[in-house]
């Protein structure tokens, strides 16, 4: 770990940060340097977030950069964090239950941002992870895009919110792509994977049958199996031996 994050962050939490943006490239969620991942030490009132345009396979420790949540104040370091560092910070001073925020360009929910729709709930496979339709914002005015732009989109992001923030982590903002959020770095880009996958299944179901449906009922069931405290979804005695 370089000196200067000694201190400020634990070295599991930019270990975990790391891991979590090189999830990106090795799913294909994004081309070059287009996406990033943030991991938030809620505590310190720090975030750690990869460095803009610092291409993945060159991404190692020493790059990640802190930033102080209340200020977006840069702590360590002399590399710029990711353009998108606004966007993430405003959604952890949104909602306290945040611990990570990953934004990717991955081309399924981007085609789905691309044509200002939201990615509707056609199966199972979607209600395991996502509560509802995975929302889509309005589009930034040019005023917005003008001023503050990723500060902006964060506000736009905190709009299509609904309930809590868990039970649909993620969201599309228009004519830009997903971005998505957990309780740690690690979560949130498990959700991009699982949001890219299921915005490919409902372009393909919509192709297939444009008046495709499935009842409620099915998908809280799929959803309520997997969350809450009903959840009967996997083995946590395993888990836990494992240090998962």
């Amino acid at each position: 770990m370089a000196i200067e994050l000694a201190g400020l962050v634990s070295e599991d939490l930019l270990r975990e940060v790391l891991e979590a943006n090189l999830v990106i490239p090795r799913e294909g969620l994004a081309t070059l340097t287009w996406g990033n991942v943030s991991g938030l030490d809620r505590e310190r009132g720090i975030y750690v977030i990869k460095p803009s345009g610092v291409p993945y396979d060159e991404l190692s420790l020493a790059h990640l950069v802190p930033v102080e949540v209340e200020t977006g104040r840069v702590l360590a370091g002399d590399l710029k964090p990711s353009t998108d560092s606004e966007t993430h910070r405003l959604l952890y001073l949104s909602h306290p239950d945040l611990g990570g925020v990953a934004h990717t360009h991955s081309t399924y929910a981007v085609s789905f941002a691309q044509a200002g729709r939201a990615v509707p709930v056609l199966g199972t496979t979607h209600a395991d992870t996502f509560n509802g339709p995975v929302p889509v914002t309005r589009t930034l005015t040019a005023e917005e895009c003008a001023r503050d732009y990723e500060l902006n989109t964060g506000r736009v992001l905190v709009e299509s919110m609904r309930g809590d923030a868990l039970d649909v982590p993620g969201a599309l903002v228009a004519g830009h792509g997903p971005f998505t959020w957990g309780a740690s770095a690690t979560k949130a880009v498990e959700h991009s994977v699982v949001l890219e996958a299921v915005a490919q299944m409902a372009l393909h179901t919509l192709a297939l049958n444009p008046t495709a449906a499935s009842p409620d009922h099915l998908f809280e069931r799929h959803f309520t199996r997997k969350h809450g405290p009903g959840a009967y979804y996997g083995n946590p005695d395993r888990a836990a031996a494992a240090g998962v």
